[in-house]
């Protein structure tokens, strides 16, 4: 199953870690979001609607454990992936990011190809219905 196409939002406070998942992911043949921090992701996932979000743990304001915790409580998009970026590579991260709702977790800085795997490995899931 092909899982070019698919819509994903990036938030992350860095520019670059920004920049660098919009090149893989566009150069993977998908469409891509981004946000900032969490309350612009907010804003943008009722009106983008994507089919994945990759979400930084640590942001000003709103935190990635936050965004996805607000993201997960809305019916309409509690279905939808949500993966962790981290600098942090801890046990109590992963978890905590499980107990908030996340599917998954990605470690910065992320090859093109490890951003890639996790995109087709959610996407696939997606497209056979999941949603």
């Amino acid at each position: 199953m092909s899982t070019t196409g698919l819509k994903v939002l990036v938030i992350d406070d860095s520019n670059t870690i920004r920049r660098s998942a919009e090149i893989f992911l566009k150069q993977g043949g998908h469409d891509v979001m981004l946000a900032e921090d969490g309350f612009d992701a907010l804003a943008k996932v009722n009106d983008y609607q994507p089919h994945l979000i990759f979400c930084d743990i640590l942001m000003p304001r709103l935190d990635g454990y936050q965004t996805c915790a607000i993201i997960k409580r809305n019916a309409k998009f509690a279905s939808v992936p949500v993966v962790m970026l981290s600098s942090k590579d801890g046990v109590f991260d992963k978890a905590r990011g499980r107990m908030v709702g996340s599917q998954d977790y990605l470690t910065k800085p992320f090859t093109k190809d490890q951003l890639l795997q996790t995109v087709q490995q959610f996407g696939a899931a997606q497209q056979q219905g999941a949603i």
